[in-house]
This record gives C-alpha cells, sequence and structure tokens, in this order.
C-alpha cells in the first residue's frame, strides 16, 4: 500500500494542487451567459482568461476583460474603452477620448450615455469600460468607473465554437 501511495497517491496530490492553483492564478475557462459584447462574442462561447499578465502591465485600451466586484451579482466581460485620467464623452452615438472620436469598429449598435453625466473624467486606479452591444450593456455608462482592482484577467483566446478558435481583438 505505500508504495502504491508513493507512486500514484502522491503525484496526483501533486497534480491537483498544481491544477488549482494554475486555474486560481494563472489561466481559467469563461463562458459567455449574455448579449453585451456582440457581435465579439455570443451567447455560448467559451473564452481563455488570462488572470497573469495584469500582475505585470496594465489594461490597455480595447483589452476585453473580466471583471469581479463584490457589488456586482456576477463577473463581467467587457471592453477597455477609456483608461486612467483621461476624459471621456459620448455624443451623437459616438465615443470621443479627450476630444479626439474613438475608432470603434467591433461595436454593434450607437452609443448613447445612461446615467453617469458626461463628459466623465476617469479616476486615477480605474478604467471605463463598454460592452459591444452598445444597446444592450451593462458598463460604465451606468456603473461608472471599474477600478482595476476588480479585473480579475483579460480575454485572448475563444475555445469555442471551435469553428473561431484562436486569439481574440
Amino acid at each position: 500500500m505505500k508504495k502504491w501511495v508513493r507512486e500514484w497517491g502522491v503525484p496526483l496530490v501533486i497534480a491537483f494542487i498544481g491544477a488549482t492553483l494554475f486555474r486560481t492564478y494563472g489561466f481559467a475557462q469563461i463562458q459567455v451567459v449574455d448579449v453585451s459584447m456582440q457581435n465579439t462574442f455570443f451567447e455560448g462561447h467559451r473564452l481563455i482568461e488570462d488572470k497573469i499578465s495584469y500582475r505585470f502591465t496594465g489594461p490597455e485600451r480595447g483589452d476585453i476583460v473580466i471583471i469581479r466586484d463584490p457589488e456586482l451579482p456576477e463577473r463581467l466581460i467587457k471592453r477597455v474603452i477609456g483608461l486612467p485620467g483621461e476624459t471621456i464623452h459620448i455624443e451623437d452615438g459616438a465615443v470621443w477620448i479627450d476630444g479626439v472620436r474613438l475608432d470603434e469598429p467591433y461595436v454593434k449598435g450607437l452609443t448613447f450615455p445612461s446615467t453617469v453625466e458626461m463628459p466623465y473624467r476617469i479616476p486615477p486606479d480605474s478604467v471605463f469600460v463598454m460592452g459591444d452591444n452598445r444597446e444592450r450593456s451593462l458598463d460604465s455608462r451606468a456603473l461608472g468607473a471599474i477600478s482595476l482592482s476588480s479585473i480579475e484577467g483579460k480575454v485572448d483566446v475563444r475555445i469555442w465554437p471551435f469553428s473561431q478558435f484562436g486569439f481574440v481583438d
């Protein structure tokens, strides 16, 4: 019995602990459950979340991030639109950052302001995020800026449906 535990039990326990740490602190799979990121992602798509990159660098405009905030009922998948210190303004269905119109070929629908008063100055250590489906997204237009500490990771790879497997923009 000791030989079996040493040969099989110990490696299995080490593998289980390693896999748990990898999933918790490295990479995880996430499933899309709403329509806020259409046409980039649809309900049922499966993505790989990178939890390591933001330990070394901050989010950049255009990154697709996973947000885990204790005040929200579930994790959100959104695109970073504005960075700390920038001023965002939404007018005539378009987004303006520090007076320059943002080119957003990934957007579905028109962009309208919500409850956050425009123009909006993004606080330090925060980002402004929006879903790509602008007419059906709960995002910074209603929630305000998202703290960098609430960003769990970023999405780099779509793994399902397999016909769309690969890196995402």
